[in-house]
């Protein structure tokens, strides 16, 4: 578990962004299951996160003509049990922090690893999430 001083200003800034943020696995339930889309950001401390991902993500949403119905995320690290539950929505896919799955009625239509941003500039990550959103929102 991170010390809050670490995580406040992050889930302050996800906030910002416009995510609603899961914290334990009812809610991640009960946001999973409704009808339409939903993004579920698992957010991390980690400088990739920080450098290249939430930015992205911010660009992207601020860009898109298109965007998910829901946009969610759990904080790896921090919240075991949302983050476990979140990533049984998409357990085919390998666990990364920090990462992103685009699901369309429970079912997982985009996925967004930490390799796919690790290195590249939050420009070319809101790219992804944008070409995503509009292929599948």
């Amino acid at each position: 578990m991170y010390p809050a001083e670490l995580t406040n200003p992050i889930r302050d800034e996800v906030h910002q962004i416009g995510l609603s943020e899961l914290t334990n696995a009812i809610e991640v339930d009960t946001a999973l299951t409704k009808p339409g889309t939903a993004l579920v950001f698992v957010n991390s401390v980690c400088g990739c996160a920080a450098g290249g991902a939430r930015p992205g993500l911010f660009l992207a949403l601020k860009e898109a003509a298109k965007k998910p119905d829901q946009l969610l995320t759990v904080f790896a690290g921090v919240d075991k049990d949302a983050v476990t539950r979140a990533r049984s929505y998409f357990a085919e896919y390998p666990a990364s922090s920090p990462s992103a799955a685009l699901l369309k009625d429970g079912e997982v239509v985009w996925m967004l690893h930490r390799h796919q941003i690790e290195g590249r500039r939050p420009e070319q990550i809101a790219q992804a999430f944008s070409q995503a959103f509009a292929a599948n929102c």
